[in-house]
């Protein structure tokens, strides 16, 4: 099992920036992919961004804007969310995969205003 919990989520005026944390603990050896996914009401989550093996892909929305990493001896993986906009407003949610099974946290609400 791996639980995920996110932080750093908050209200920031556009054009600024916030870092989320998300802090694996359990059986966290393994896990191959993490990533961070956001949803507004009644759309489907979307990807943001990941990593995997060193390598990060992240959504056109965001490219130039926001960056994905994890320090692997914490056990804890970034976004840090650069030149906010308002239409980044979502909770962001942390993912992991780890042989096969995924695993998200609780989540963590990101409003920008305009």
């Amino acid at each position: 099992q791996v639980q995920l919990v996110e932080s750093g989520g908050g209200l920031v005026q556009a054009g600024g920036s916030l870092r989320l944390s998300c802090a694996a603990s359990g059986i966290i050896f393994g896990i191959n992919v993490w990533g961070w996914y956001c949803q507004v009401p009644g759309k489907q989550r979307e990807l943001v961004a990941e990593i995997s093996g060193g390598i990060t892909n992240s959504a056109d929305s965001v490219k130039g804007r926001f960056t994905i990493s994890r320090d692997n001896a914490k056990g804890t993986v970034y976004l840090q969310m650069n030149s906010l906009k308002p239409e980044d407003t979502a909770v962001y949610y942390c993912h992991a995969e780890r042989r096969g099974i995924f695993y998200w946290g609780q989540g963590t609400q990101v409003t920008v205003s305009s």
